[in-house]
């Protein structure tokens, strides 16, 4: 961790000022958080209201999104930012007005709904307005106005009735998009696909230094400012790395275009930490302040619902969509219950440590929530949205092999108990989308990963990163030791890009969508490969 942050005596202060004891708590956490940063913990509108035909400069600079499609609602955001390079974005800590609509047409000849929100200076001029109302299985179209600006349009749809039996649902996994290792190509090809919703796997942002180049994209017609070149550990500086990201034109195109479904992994935070265990030999105090702070700038900055809205470090993700009968999804958060990472973290032989049963990925309130529905589940396809790598992914044939305790592999009771609870639930058709890997891989689930031979029981696909890894390569060093290694994994690429899947009520199609670059901008995408699984007949299977 930087030793030099400006703010990190902030931080020091403020866990001073409770104590671990008392920081503990949800309570307690939240007032540090307020007491660190001078914020109402709760976002209470404390503020006056700036009038909106005062703002000079266009406020819509991070572009609009929408998010968690339901049959009759889908929440839209935008977040009014002048300056957005700027701490408070160039507002004053002022209520202001916004004005939305959402309608049938692009448009905006037919309007269905409108309304106002409040954009408070609490939530860094942020918006989120849950919609209701509106038909099932529909496209909208929808903008913002504040005093005389009007925002880019957004697209998106809502879900189909939970009964309604649909023939096909199109979707995308994308993931891992640090800024500074390239340009956002992938999401400009995304926002052209056809596609009912998008799952973000995580990584979002990266908490490293950006320096005034922008990294990899070696800016020359920009000097991005000093206090991006540090890492991100207090809300200020969370706030201002989701500006800098959102800044992206194809990021803000792909949002525009798409619904979203977001989850995170770890770099919205702290690289590889574990529940309330920092990477760093911090006080836990002192990380669970630098934990609330992300997750308040993270639920800001995201297409979410109230429910969503963290309680100091605490912060329910986990969720579920359902799509007819076609599909449930069943979001989930691999980070902020797990256990600690055994043998101290990275590539490890498994041992009694890494093996213990007590070991959880999940926690156990989220994966008895997630057993329970799918003992509920009627839909054909299961789909489990969730980060790291689910199946076993040994480093090099043979004897001495290891096994990355950050993923799965570090957790394998819990995972035997996901697999053991799908198969006690009658799930046949269950479907995994990974991200954080930097990589497109393609596994079947096998019942015993030690015989190959053994039932296959689902299939995982991982989406390769946006643009974390820089360019890659279609075949990684390591690939002829991974694809020896791991007789169910069916295919491994490490070029940048994203993953569309369609479900139809015979078939789940994944096509790996890769771009050749990232590190200069413009690349045209190819499909590197597509695999289809069958319905009630799990083995992946290339097309």
């Amino acid at each position: 961790m930087t030793t030099a942050h400006p703010h990190s005596d902030e931080l020091r202060a403020a866990a001073r000022h409770l104590g671990r004891r008392r920081f503990m708590t949800a309570t307690g956490a939240a007032a540090a958080l307020a007491f660190a940063v001078n914020l109402p913990a709760a976002g209470t509108a404390a503020a006056g209201e700036l009038e909106a035909v005062r703002i000079t400069e266009d406020p819509f600079t991070l572009g609009v999104a929408s998010g968690d499609p339901l049959p009759g609602s889908v929440l839209l955001w935008t977040r009014l930012a002048p300056r957005p390079y700027e701490p408070g974005g160039g507002l004053p800590a002022s209520r202001v007005q916004v004005r939305w609509e959402i309608a049938h047409d692009a448009r905006f000849t037919r309007v269905v709904r409108r309304g106002q929100a409040t954009a408070h200076p609490e939530f860094d001029h942020t918006v989120h307005v849950d919609v209701t109302g509106l038909d099932p299985d529909r496209v909208y179209h929808y903008r913002f106005r504040a005093g005389r600006w009007t925002s880019p349009a957004g697209r998106t749809r809502t879900a189909p009735r939970p009964g309604a039996r649909i023939s096909e649902l199109r979707l995308a996994a994308v993931s891992c998009q640090a800024y500074h290792d390239g340009y956002y190509t992938a999401y400009r090809h995304l926002a052209d696909e056809d596609l009912d919703v998008v799952f973000h796997l995580g990584d979002y942002l990266y908490e490293y230094a950006v320096n005034a180049a922008g990294g990899a994209r070696n800016h020359t017609d920009r000097r991005l400012p000093a206090h991006f070149d540090r890492e991100t550990i207090t809300l200020e500086d969370y706030r201002l790395r989701y500006a800098l990201y959102r800044s992206d034109p194809d990021l803000a195109a792909a949002h525009a275009a798409h619904p979203f479904s977001v989850t995170w992994d770890d770099h919205e935070t702290e690289n590889n930490y574990a529940g309330d265990t920092p990477e760093n030999d911090v006080p836990p105090e002192e990380f669970l302040l630098r934990r609330a702070a992300a997750y308040r700038a993270y639920w800001e900055n995201q297409p979410l619902r109230g429910p969503q809205r963290p309680s100091g470090p605490d912060m329910r993700l986990y969720r579920r969509l359902r799509f007819g009968r076609l599909a449930q999804f069943d979001m989930l958060d691999t980070r902020q219950y797990r256990s600690d990472q055994a043998y101290g973290d990275g590539w490890q032989t498994p041992g009694p440590e890494s093996e213990d049963p007590a070991r959880t990925m999940t926690g156990e309130t989220q994966e008895r929530w997630l057993l329970d529905g799918w003992r509920a589940s009627d839909a054909l396809w299961n789909v489990l949205p969730q980060q790291v790598v689910f199946a076993r992914r040994r480093n090099v044939p043979g004897p001495g092999s290891k096994l990355s305790m950050d993923a799965w592999d570090g957790y394998p009771a819990s995972r035997e108990r996901l697999l053991d609870g799908a198969e006690a639930a009658g799930i046949d058709n269950l479907v995994v989308l990974t991200g954080d890997v930097h990589a497109g891989y393609a596994f079947d689930l096998k019942k015993d990963f030690d015989d190959p031979s053994s039932r296959t029981v689902g299939a995982e696909f991982a989406a390769t990163s946006v643009s974390s890894g820089k360019d890659g390569a279609d075949k990684p060093a390591n690939w002829d030791n991974l694809t020896r290694a791991n007789p169910h994994l069916r295919f491994y690429n490490g070029r940048r890009g994203y993953l569309t899947m369609t479900l139809t009520t015979g078939r789940a199609r994944a096509d790996f969508r890769t771009v050749s670059a990232v590190t200069t901008p413009g690349a045209p995408v190819t499909t590197a490969a597509s695999f289809v699984t069958e319905a009630g007949d799990p083995g992946i299977r290339p097309v």
